[in-house]
C-alpha cells in the first residue's frame, strides 16, 4: 500500500531530522571530546588551568587582577592590564568599553552616580596612577598634572570664528584649578556640574601640554582589550614595572627580567600580532623563586 504523498513527506523530513540530531547532537560533539583528549590537547581543551600549591589558581587564557580588597595593586605583583568586563576580568561579562578616540569631555553631573568618565580622562588618570606606582613619568600629551583629559570648551563671539568670549575646562570641576590660566587671554573657569558647554556652543578644544610625545607608561597599561580578559601585557610595560617588583622582592632586577623574558610569549607563527607576558604565569614564577618579604 502507497502512503500518501504528504505523509512520506512528513515521514522523510522525521528521518531527517532524527539522522542529523545523532550526527550533530551526539556523534559530532562526542568526536570532539575525544580529540580534546589527544596528548598536546588536553591540557587545551580543559581550559589551561594553572596550578599552584596543588590549588588550581587561573587560567592561561584568561587574564586576573592583582589587588587587594580595597582594589589597590599588590606591589610585589607586576600588575595586568585594564579590564572593562564587568568589575575586571569578569568571564561572564566580557565587552570593552565601547568608548573612541573622540571621547574626550567628561559628564559632570550634580550627582557624583551620574558622572562618567571619557576616555581620555581614564587614560590620563591610569597612566599617572601607573607613573607613581613605579616611579616612572606618568605624562602623556593632552593630560593634566591631576590625571584628567587637558580639554577646553571655547566660546567665540560668532560661533566657531571671532574673538573668544569664554573658556571652560571641561574636566575639572568648581573648585578645582584650572591646568591653565588663560586662552587666547581670556580667564579659564572650572567647569560647573550639570553643565553641558559642548551643548551651548563651546568648540572642544584639546590642549597637548608639554608632555613627551613617547609616554614612558604603554598603551596597553592604560587601555583595556576588546574582550575585558586579556591574560597578557606587552614586554614595554612588564619593562616598566621591573624595579618596583624587584625592590619588593629585593631580588636582583636582571633576574626578574630574566623571568619575564622566559614568560614573554613571540609572534603567532613568526609574524602575527605582538609579543606578550601571561601576566599569572610570570607572578607565579616570581612567587616561586623570590618569595616576597
Amino acid at each position: 500500500m502507497r502512503l500518501p504523498t504528504w505523509i512520506a513527506q512528513h515521514l522523510a523530513a522525521l528521518r531527517a531530522v532524527l539522522v542529523f540530531t545523532v550526527l550533530l547532537g551526539l556523534v559530532y560533539p562526542l568526536a570532539l571530546v575525544a580529540v580534546g583528549q589527544l596528548p598536546g590537547l588536553h591540557h587545551k581543551a580543559d581550559g589551561s588551568l594553572i596550578t599552584s600549591g596543588g590549588t588550581t589558581v587561573g587560567s592561561a587564557l584568561i587574564g586576573q587582577s592583582f589587588t587587594d580588597a580595597d582594589g589597590n595593586p599588590i606591589a610585589r605583583y607586576f600588575q595586568s592590564r585594564p579590564s572593562a568586563a564587568g568589575d575586571g576580568y569578569d568571564p561572564t561579562s566580557t565587552s570593552a568599553s565601547n568608548l573612541g578616540p573622540e571621547s574626550v569631555v567628561d559628564t559632570i553631573a550634580t550627582d557624583p552616580e551620574e558622572s562618567s568618565e571619557s576616555l581620555l580622562t581614564q587614560v590620563c588618570g591610569r597612566s599617572r596612577s601607573i607613573g607613581e606606582l613605579n616611579g616612572v613619568d606618568g605624562r602623556r600629551p593632552y593630560c593634566t598634572d591631576d590625571g584628567v583629559g587637558a580639554v577646553l570648551a571655547v566660546f567665540r563671539a560668532d560661533g566657531l570664528t571671532g574673538p573668544v568670549t569664554r573658556v571652560v575646562s571641561v574636566n575639572q570641576a568648581a573648585p578645582a584649578t584650572p591646568f591653565v590660566g588663560s586662552y587666547e587671554g581670556v580667564p579659564v573657569e572650572p567647569a560647573q556640574p550639570g553643565e553641558d558647554y559642548v551643548a551651548a556652543g563651546g568648540v572642544v578644544t584639546p590642549i597637548r601640554g608639554d608632555a613627551p610625545a613617547d609616554p614612558a607608561v604603554p598603551a596597553d597599561a592604560v587601555t583595556a582589550s576588546a574582550s575585558g580578559l586579556d591574560p597578557q601585557i606587552s614586554p614595554a610595560y612588564a619593562e616598566v614595572q621591573v624595579n618596583r617588583v624587584a625592590r619588593e622582592r629585593g631580588a636582583d632586577p636582571a633576574a626578574v627580567r630574566e623571568l619575564v623574558k622566559e614568560h614573554t610569549d613571540g609572534r603567532g607563527l613568526g609574524f602575527l600580532g605582538e609579543p606578550g607576558v601571561n601576566v599569572l604565569e610570570l607572578n607565579i614564577a616570581l612567587d616561586r623563586q623570590f618569595a616576597a618579604r
